[in-house]
């Protein structure tokens, strides 16, 4: 079997417009939550400026040609173009759990399909392959990342471009307040205190490769994934943890680890009751509760179908830098359940991590990585 490698990311939030600054936002336990009127009440979101979105679009193209969501996808791209000779023939994976839906307000239905976006990306870099669509709820993006190693592990290409993202629009806000799951302040992932989700928009994009060479100064290698889904519920997460604990499991047998390898968890962290307490219950059962934990919510709120790989972009960064990142809000556990979760920035020796996402209809997965030196 090939090895897979991730040899180059990047992302679009309201904390930066790459790795770096976002990194260091984080480092400085920078959120991107703030409180708006824009959507006829106040609520906590986590926002791009669509003003400096637009503006720094506009160096490499036409902004009103574009949708937001098209922009930020382009944008997150761009870099590793830049950094890559990359062929035509590479194939793109698009992640999204909504896509344009904003654009159900404009005059043109066509923009709102998620081939429709994926394909305008596709024809703004040239690539010839037909563009490839992943819309699975909340684990879009980490899942696309598996997807991508599968399909290059088979020997149907040799590497990949995936990109995720997502933004906050009045119809997946008023879904949310439909289920009582918005949390009237910024989220707080285990915390005793939380009372549900805050939302959130970014944009972020990795290369995937059988060729760490490509990259001399980035290289994690996918070692193991599952996806499971328990079909628990529309909405609701497994009260057993039963998929995220099989997928955890299934990664780890291809991985060939055991969870005493592990140096830490990017779980998904939503705040709300039930997903937080349905992970505390999943990572006990896979013997994981003294590994260290955090979520990133706090940080960028959820950011849907792009969270799982913005998400593991920034781990990413923490084990290249030897750092852990606190999951910001947490103060006192509020699940039925021991977890290790991160308080403060800690100096540690990083070499394998799991990320973990679930999202709606009981879909679940789990995915290694090791860095390379």
């Amino acid at each position: 079997m090939r090895d897979v490698y991730i040899i180059d990311t990047n992302c679009i939030t309201p904390l930066g417009f790459d790795v770096e600054s976002n990194f260091g936002a984080l480092l400085e336990g920078k959120s991107g939550i703030t409180k708006t009127e824009d959507y006829h009440q106040p609520v906590f979101v986590s926002k791009l400026k669509e003003a400096l979105l637009d503006q720094t679009f506009a160096e490499i193209g036409d902004s009103s040609k574009y949708t937001k969501l098209e922009k930020m996808l382009i944008l997150a791209l761009r870099p590793l173009f830049l950094n890559h000779s990359i062929s035509k023939d590479t194939p793109l994976i698009v992640s999204t759990t909504k896509g344009n839906i904003d654009e159900l307000q404009h005059t043109n239905p066509r923009r709102i399909l998620l081939n429709e976006a994926a394909q305008t990306v596709n024809e703004f870099f040239g690539l010839t392959q037909q563009a490839i669509v992943i819309s699975n709820a909340c684990v879009s993006g980490l899942l696309s990342v598996a997807v991508a190693k599968r399909m290059i592990q088979a020997g149907v290409y040799e590497d990949a471009l995936v990109v995720a993202g997502d933004l906050i629009s009045e119809f997946v806000l008023s879904g949310f307040h439909s289920f009582q799951a918005i949390s009237d302040a910024p989220c707080r992932p285990y915390d005793k205190s939380r009372d549900g989700i805050t939302l959130g928009e970014a944009s972020a994009a990795v290369y995937i490769s059988t060729e760490k060479s490509k990259s001399p100064h980035l290289s994690v290698k996918i070692l193991g994934e599952g996806a499971i889904n328990d079909a628990n519920h529309i909405s609701g997460p497994s009260r057993t943890g039963e998929g995220l604990y099989k997928s955890i499991v299934s990664a780890f047998a291809e991985a060939e680890i055991d969870a005493n390898t592990i140096d830490f968890i990017s779980a998904h962290g939503t705040a709300t009751i039930y997903n937080d307490e349905m992970e505390a219950i999943a990572f006990n059962r896979a013997s994981l509760a003294d590994v260290p934990l955090n979520s990133l919510k706090g940080y960028y709120g959820h950011t849907l179908g792009a969270s799982g790989m913005l998400e593991t972009i920034i781990s990413i960064e923490s084990a290249c830098r030897n750092v852990l990142i606190p999951s910001v809000g947490y103060e006192t556990s509020g699940i039925s359940q021991p977890l290790n979760i991160i308080e403060n920035n800690q100096q540690r020796d990083i070499k394998y991590f799991l990320k973990t996402a679930s999202g709606f209809g009981g879909c679940n997965i789990a995915v290694l990585f090791e860095k390379i030196a």
